[in-house]
Order: structure tokens, then C-alpha cells, then sequence
């Protein structure tokens, strides 16, 4: 999962690459952060949405909007994780991981 998150992180737009390795066994994501042009950072928020001893569910007609559709929400589907523009097109609801703008 952590892979398919970073790759939608590369698709949106927020990270200009990773590179998911193991080393003796312990697996790794090596992501590069990207910037703006005037060396801000592209990624303002992150927010966990699900914890381990919350998990927050939402229906296809009750996907966040986040800053109105400006950031994203990354959803846990049936279909395997994606955002939350995918998941309402799909017309599919899921696990509310995260949120970021």
C-alpha cells in the first residue's frame, strides 16, 4: 500500500519521484520532495484521517472535498487506494487514509 500511495503522491503532482528498495529485508521508499520555483514546498499538509484505533469509512456520496477539490484525499477501496476524484468517478467509497494540499 505504501507504494501505491507514493505513486499517486508522483501522479498528483506532489513528489517529483521515489524509489520504493529493501535492504536486508527491510523495505524502503526513497521519495524526492518536490518544490516551487521560489523553493516552497509543493506539499503544505499532510493530515492522517484513519488511525489504527479509528478507522474512518465514507460512502461514494460522502468523499471529502478537500480546499475544494484543490488538494486530495487518499482513499483505501475495494479497488486498491486511490484518490478521492478516482473514487467518485468510479462511484466507489472506502477508507479515508489521509488528506493533503
Amino acid at each position: 500500500m505504501n507504494v501505491a500511495i507514493a505513486q499517486i503522491l508522483k501522479d498528483e503532482g506532489y513528489v517529483e519521484d521515489f524509489e520504493a528498495f529493501e535492504e536486508q529485508n527491510i523495505k524502503f521508499i526513497l521519495a524526492t520532495l518536490k518544490y516551487t520555483d521560489d523553493k516552497k514546498p509543493v506539499i503544505k499538509k499532510i493530515q492522517r484521517i484513519s488511525k489504527p484505533g479509528l478507522k474512518v469509512y465514507a460512502g461514494a456520496n460522502d468523499l471529502p472535498k478537500v480546499l475544494d477539490d484543490l488538494g486530495i484525499a487518499i482513499i483505501s477501496t475495494s479497488q486498491g487506494v486511490m484518490t478521492n476524484l478516482k473514487a467518485r468517478e468510479l462511484n466507489i467509497g472506502g477508507e479515508i487514509l489521509a488528506e493533503l494540499w
